[in-house]
């Protein structure tokens, strides 16, 4: 159970003692691929589609955890490699899913490979360092399955690491998920992120992803995705994707990562009253 002190229990079976993928016994990697046999389908309807950047045991944690998906939905799992330099690929040799390598830099470019050889009619975008819990793909299948829909979005949390405890954790998702419904109005591919993102494949392929390195590439597929129908956001707690607070530590402690948080929300509250002009999301820029 997620309370506001502590992360569910069932994301303690993911925190592997490993410290290469070298130190992983043959064993383990039976024990997935047992399970990946068995829930994957040569005709998916879905395909859960990941792109990965040096994340030789981030992965091995983030398959295991789809490999205990629990959906009557036909799916497949890909996995672009995009252009690792530690051992991911060794990684992704051992397990029974389908992988591809893309020497092109950035998640854009990865992603777009994964679509184009995707068999599934429908998408979900997963993170590499993300864990996801047992009913993921079903939560998010029923919002992008409702006629009109052209793209969903889920919400995520933080695992608690030491200084980053869960209360703390806990106080920043709450304020997330509200910045998420004032940009839901007129702007929600704003709160469009791989980590737990899905779009008819179909509305893909014709809008495609930016082919360069740039930050971002989810939301501005998202963003051409308006077109096509509409953007829902699946706000269910139970559907949350897990992962590490890597992206908080990047701006010191949790009192730096919170506070650049609030001035950047509060320094775009005045635009997200209003829909965003027309662009190239090829081209633009990010502000």
């Amino acid at each position: 159970m997620n309370t506001i002190f502590s992360a569910p229990k069932w994301l303690d079976q993911y925190e592997f003692a490993f410290k290469s993928i070298n130190e992983v016994p043959p064993s383990f990697f039976q024990g997935i691929n047992t399970k990946l046999s068995k829930l994957q389908s040569p005709k998916p309807v879905v395909t859960i589609l990941i792109a990965a950047w040096n994340e030789e045991l981030n992965i091995l944690r983030n398959i295991s955890s789809l490999a205990n998906l629990v959906t009557d939905y036909p799916l497949e799992i890909i996995v672009v490699n995009n252009n690792s330099t530690d051992r991911t690929q060794q990684t992704l040799d051992n397990l029974n899913i389908t992988n591809y390598f893309q020497e092109i830099q950035g998640c854009g470019p990865a992603r777009q490979m994964g679509m184009e050889r995707a068999n599934g009619e429908y998408i979900l975008l997963a993170d590499a360092d993300c864990v996801y819990p047992v009913n993921w793909v079903d939560d998010m299948m029923e919002k992008l399955t409702i006629p009109g829909t052209a793209c969903v979005y889920g919400r995520y949390s933080f695992i608690p690491e030491p200084g980053f405890s869960r209360w703390k954790l806990f106080l920043l998702e709450k304020l997330k998920d509200l910045a998420a419904e004032l940009r839901q109005v007129k702007r929600p591919y704003l709160n469009a992120f791989g980590i737990s993102m899905g779009y008819v494949k179909a509305y893909g392929l014709k809008t495609g992803y930016i082919m360069h390195n740039t930050r971002g590439d989810d939301g501005r597929l998202c963003f051409d995705l308006m077109k096509f129908g509409k953007i829902i956001p699946v706000r269910t707690n139970r559907a949350r994707a897990w992962t590490a607070p890597r992206t908080l530590q990047r701006d010191g402690d949790f009192a730096a990562a919170l506070l650049s948080r609030i001035k950047l929300e509060f320094s775009n509250l005045t635009s997200l009253l209003r829909a965003h002009p027309a662009h190239d999301t090829k081209t633009s820029k990010n502000e």
